[in-house]
């Protein structure tokens, strides 16, 4: 079965102004990258609610994240050459084109949504197989690499309960 390698993203807000604070992965291998980001000078919005829901404060990104050219080199070094998914797609992959162009940098991967490899039976039961894995997950949400687990663990489990379901092999 392939096991997709999973990014995910959180942000400073929720629209057009917004950027990158944390990306988190996790690969087919189970290996996990995850890094706060220092914003740039420029990057100042920000949004009470969204740092409500994911629980990084501004001066934790200033004590602890890394600068943007520092993420984006462990990136392309992490994922180089490999389609990276993302459930999040289109927030997500502008994200890391904000990030990376304030790095000076090219992304070495690329971005695909996780929908381009979903089949229909994962679908309609992709949102009930991640809430119950949610519970019983051990970490916290909305962290990118937390999130980006909970995302591979859904697509494993419901590639798993769909083959076994609905994609018998075809006998003549």
């Amino acid at each position: 079965m392939l096991i997709p390698t999973i990014i995910d993203i959180e942000a400073s807000g929720f629209g057009a102004a917004s950027y990158p604070i944390e990306v988190g992965v996790i690969n087919a291998a189970g290996d996990r990258f995850c890094s706060l980001i220092k914003p740039q000078p420029d990057w100042i919005h920000w949004d009470e609610k969204a740092e409500s829901l994911h629980g990084i404060s501004r001066r934790l990104l200033s004590e602890k994240g890394e600068s943007a050219h520092s993420v984006c080199r462990q990136l392309n070094q992490f994922l180089s050459g490999q389609v990276v998914y993302s459930d999040g797609w289109v927030v997500d992959d502008t994200w890391l084109i904000k990030l990376y162009h304030s790095a000076g940098l090219e992304m070495q991967f690329q971005v695909s949504s996780l929908e381009m490899i979903l089949k229909e039976p994962q679908m309609s039961v992709w949102h009930a197989t991640k809430d119950k894995l949610f519970k019983e997950m051990q970490e916290q949400r909305h962290r990118a690499s937390s999130d980006a687990a909970l995302i591979q663990n859904t697509f494993i489990m419901t590639r798993k309960l769909t083959v076994k379901n609905h994609e018998l092999p075809f006998a003549l």
